[in-house]
């Protein structure tokens, strides 16, 4: 049942991260950096350590490395759009 919800939780975060890339104009590393950022602010309020106990290592590898290896495979098997 850990594996489950570590995989929801993960592929939220991961879906999240995807609608920021398709819908704003947000590069994947300023993505990354808001992902870091808001870790921060929940890790802070107590927040993110009842989504670690509740997903487990869907929580804590989902908003690190899920948003960089979701950036660097974004980025290596899109086009480059112009953002202006």
């Amino acid at each position: 049942m850990i594996f489950l919800k570590a995989f929801i939780v993960g592929g939220l975060i991961c879906v999240i991260g995807q609608i920021l890339i398709d819908n704003t104009k947000l590069t994947p590393a300023r993505i990354l950096v808001l992902f870091v950022c808001l870790g921060v602010l929940l890790g802070a309020f107590g927040v993110y350590d009842k989504l670690v106990d509740f997903a487990g290592a869907g929580a804590m590898a989902g908003g690190v490395t899920v948003a960089m290896m979701s950036g660097l495979i974004v980025a290596l098997i899109s086009r480059s759009k112009d953002k202006s």
